[in-house]
């Protein structure tokens, strides 16, 4: 794998680096983007970020809430999917910014890079709400990501508060336990604000990713939903779209 850029600031190691077309972004020494813009899908993680929309059917994303840009691998691929009318990305971390502009081809056509706290971003945004949220917010603790905040029910309803009532809620556990930790179940059922919520998985990884939606859908109407989208029909069928899914289970 080839070395296209390094850099060390405060102490953290930044790399960019290329297998064929492939682009990805190591933080100190932890995969934190990888991109390839001659396919869509990375086959890992960063697709379950996007994926649940396609539980509905022909979905309309026009505006995008993407908490924790990195690199811009999601954008990149939001853009190709829905070409939304605006994507709102935040990250904290400049050195991720200039790597989305330099080398993912993240342009500002494409979204509204803000350099801020997440949190306090969230908490002080007064703009329209959001057909899509994704929380991707990770740091890199030694040579684990781990989540950047606890996704208790505050924050929870904050995100919530952003998002329109037909939108949907995507957001990025490092691992079982720190899913498990979340309170979803008052979020979803009967009379809650979801209708449905369900638990990804790409095998290549353990994260899992925390999907609510409107309404009552089900996990083979997202498989016939991809089916039926040209640009990825043929990348499931061959294998390079991977993922699991289930019905989120209630919790006491």
């Amino acid at each position: 794998m080839a070395l296209l850029w390094s850099h060390r600031e405060k102490g953290v190691l930044y790399q960019v680096r290329a297998a064929g077309s492939s682009r990805r972004l190591y933080t100190d020494g932890v995969l934190h983007t990888q991109f390839n813009p001659r396919r869509i899908v990375t086959g890992s993680v960063w697709d379950l970020l996007w994926l649940p929309v396609f539980f509905l059917a022909a979905p309309r994303i026009e505006r995008v809430l993407l908490l924790g840009a990195g690199a811009g691998a999601v954008i990149r691929q939001l853009n190709m999917l829905f070409q939304p009318k605006e994507i709102v990305a935040v990250e904290n971390n400049p050195v991720h910014l200039r790597v989305a502009r330099e080398f993912f081809g993240v342009t500002r056509q494409m979204s509204v890079l803000h350099q801020a706290d997440a949190a306090e971003f969230v908490r002080r945004y007064r703009g329209g709400r959001f057909d899509l949220i994704i929380d991707d917010l990770f740091v890199a603790r030694g040579s684990v990501a781990r989540r950047a905040l606890s996704c208790d029910s505050r924050w929870m309803k904050q995100l919530v508060r952003h998002l329109r009532t037909a939108g949907v809620l995507c957001v990025n556990f490092a691992d079982q336990s720190e899913y498990l930790a979340t309170p979803f179940s008052a979020w979803f059922g009967p009379g809650r604000r979801f209708g449905s919520a369900f638990e990804l998985r790409s095998p290549s990884t353990d994260n899992v990713i925390a999907a609510m939606l409107p309404g009552r859908v089900d996990t083979a109407s997202l498989r016939a939903h991809l089916q039926a989208t040209p640009t990825l029909a043929g990348l499931l069928k061959a294998g390079h779209l991977r993922y699991e899914v289930r019905s989120m289970a209630r919790r006491p």
